[in-house]
């Protein structure tokens, strides 16, 4: 049985194009696994805070955090998200930036590495951009986090408890350290077999393709060696 590929995505719940980029890895990922021959993809999620000093309450609408703490005038910050609902549409995603409650997301990357432990850390992050970006949710506070964690069959208490032990922060710490020894300063980020990396919420294909590459180069590995023998 074929060994699947790996693909360690660096993102934050906060980014409006990591869960654009989510849907096209997924769709070319699926065009992938798609040609048969037992293609297939293994999927872990790392933690990059985009904005780390944002307060758990921040006071404002996402117009008011991106005019006020990025400096963006409010009419230009119009059109960016304007241009974002848009190009997530496209992607079958509804965004609500006037729902959106911005927030700190430390406690949500906790949350995925104690979903991780567990099995379930693909559909926590499902769960948690979905209310984020589609249903206004509040993904800073624990108890709001817990019973998102509950709603993906997680146990409340549990993802509670280790929330507000800080069980994981060093895990958080961890990833946002490799993150930085790769020289990602930016998210979505997709490193593919621990040797490629693909920034950006790239195209279906594109995705599509370097899979491919990467498949292909591994079907010729053992014939490589067999030649140099």
């Amino acid at each position: 049985m074929s060994v699947p590929i790996k693909i360690d995505i660096w993102s934050d719940i906060a980014c409006p194009w990591c869960y654009i980029g989510k849907r096209q890895f997924e769709s070319g990922s699926e065009t992938f696994a798609d040609a048969g021959d037992g293609r297939a993809v293994e999927v872990e999620y790392h933690s990059f805070e985009l904005s780390p000093d944002t307060p758990v309450d921040f006071d404002g609408s996402e117009v008011d955090f991106l005019a006020g703490h990025k400096g963006i005038p409010a009419e230009q910050v119009h059109q960016m998200l304007d241009r974002v609902t848009g190009i997530a549409a496209s992607v079958g995603l509804d965004y609500d930036f006037d729902a959106l409650q911005h927030t700190n997301t430390v406690k949500a990357h906790e949350l995925l590495h104690f979903a991780k432990a567990q099995g379930k850390q693909l559909e926590l992050a499902e769960r948690l951009f979905q209310a984020y970006f589609l249903e206004g949710g509040h993904v800073g506070r624990a108890d709001s986090l817990a019973d998102l964690a509950a709603s993906v069959g997680l146990d409340r208490d549990a993802a509670l408890a280790a929330m507000e032990s800080g069980e994981y922060v060093k895990a958080v710490r961890d990833d946002q350290r490799t993150a930085a020894e790769y020289g990602i300063n930016g998210v979505p980020f997709f490193v593919i077999e621990g040797k490629y990396g693909v920034s950006g919420a790239q195209g279906a294909s594109t995705f599509a393709q370097v899979l491919e590459q990467v498949w292909s180069e591994r079907a010729a590995e053992p014939e490589a060696a067999g030649a140099t023998a």
